[in-house]
Order: structure tokens, then sequence, then C-alpha cells
């Protein structure tokens, strides 16, 4: 089994991945950069998805061409990670959150296309993704497991929200999201749940709270604690997966989320 690892702002290089073979993946939507490699002797294909020394900003990632390179490295299931803003004032700064629910309502990449692989009338494959969550329950359990037992302060759910950048959000836009159950936000993974979702690739949604969005506390967080925190999620989520990508292995092929009704099949 090969698993994907997205990772965010802070982690442009894996902790502790054995063999590491860094990797240009060409494909139809551009160029990827992954690193092939081992961690807790589990094959793994690492992304980082700004880039090295954070290049692409939020609005500038192209992430069919991401998507699809993992697709070309042939993984198995996908996890995804990111920094987080909490909306849900009980949320504890430093916790990681995995979430089972998306709001993504726009569902567009940052050019302002749809968020789908199907852009052509009468495509082989094209279909409907339809499902309850978008997440694998079976990666949502491991990683749950894997966090109580690393002692990582972990959040069972949560709506993640996924924000246009690269700006951050006004305290009415945050409270117009607090007020539908939005949990927390960032400005990238959408895309690429909704891109595995129609792959059929089992995904797991797993971010870590920097701090509280605009508006959530009465005094603003510091920027400087912010970045402290992001720095921090690079370790918090290494000895996570650590944990989590044996376990992943063991428990063999996860049922992707839903299902993909297909025209042509």
């Amino acid at each position: 089994m090969r698993v994907g690892i997205i990772s965010g702002s802070g982690s442009y290089d894996w902790p502790r991945l054995d063999d590491p073979r860094p990797h240009t993946c060409r494909t139809r939507f551009g160029s990827a950069e992954v690193t092939f490699g081992l961690v807790a002797g589990v094959d793994v294909v690492h992304l980082a998805r700004h880039s090295s020394g954070h290049a692409a900003l939020s609005n500038q990632i192209d992430h069919r061409a991401n998507l699809a390179a993992l697709l070309d490295c042939g993984i198995d299931v996908l996890i995804s990670l990111t920094v987080c803003g909490a909306v849900a004032p009980t949320l504890e700064l430093g916790s990681v959150v995995v979430f089972d629910d998306l709001y993504f309502p726009g569902n567009r990449l940052p050019d302002g296309t749809p968020c789908t692989w199907y852009d052509s009338v009468g495509e082989k494959g094209r279909g409907h993704w339809i499902f309850d969550s978008p997440f694998s329950p079976a990666l949502r359990r491991i990683t749950l497991e894997a966090a109580r037992d690393d002692d990582a302060s972990v959040v069972d759910g949560g709506c993640y929200g996924h924000v246009d950048g690269p700006r951050f959000n006004s305290r009415t836009e945050i409270a117009a999201l607090a007020s539908i159950g939005v949990s927390a936000v960032s400005q990238t993974a959408g895309p690429e749940v909704v891109l595995a979702g129609e792959a059929e690739i089992p995904v797991v949604l797993l971010g870590y709270l920097t701090d509280y969005a605009n508006g959530v506390t009465v005094d603003p967080q510091p920027v400087d604690a912010l970045i402290a925190r992001m720095r921090a999620s690079t370790e918090t989520f290494a000895r996570l997966l650590e944990i989590a990508l044996p376990r992943i292995v063991d428990a063999g092929p996860s049922a992707a989320a839903g299902v993909v009704y297909r025209f042509d099949s």
C-alpha cells in the first residue's frame, strides 16, 4: 500500500523520511514535485502543497496537477494536513481536528474554474460524487486512535470550512461561518478532498489549530503565536502519522467515501 501525504504551511520537507527520492511528476494539468520515501516502514509519497519555501500562495496552487501527480504515483489513500484557524471558541489551540464534514459551497479551483476532473462534455468517466461524509471512516478511526495513543490533543469530528485566500477573513465572514456550524477554516484543503473523492481515493483531513479566527475571541491572536504553532504542527503531524501509517497498512484497503455515479459505466 502506498500512502499520499499532502502537507501545508510550515511543512515543506517531511521529518524523518527514510530513503527520500525527489521526483518531478508531469501531468496533463502541469508539473508537481513529490518525494518518495518510507515513514515508519510505510511506502509514502509526500507533496508540499505550497512548494519549497512557500513559493505558492493559496491562490496559486494547482490542485489538479498536485492530485494528478499523486494518482500517477499510485497512491491508495490520501492524508491531507492543514494548519487552520478555529471558528468554534471551544476548540483548544494546538489541537488536531479529524474532520468529518466539509463546507466548500463554491466548489471552485483558485483560478475560478469548477473543482472537478470533468471539464469536457461527454468525457469518459464523468459523474457525480455522492456521499454522506466526504471522509473515509476507516482512516478517521485510525488517525483518531493514533492521536490519542500519542497523547495529542485531538478533536473527533468537525466541519472544515474552505475559504479563499490569500487574505484572512473579516469578523463578519467568520461569524457567518460559525452560524452554519463550521469548526475551523483554511484556504487549501477543499479542492483536495473533492478531487480525491471524484477519483475514489479514500481521504482523511487533519487540521492543526494555530489561532482563533477573526472575532472568535475578544483579543486578536498575536501573529507571532500563530507562526510558532504553525511550525510546531510539523512535529505533531509527523509523530501522529508514524503511529497511524503502519496501522493503515495493517488494516488493508480502505473504502472511498460515498460513490461516484458515472454515466458511461
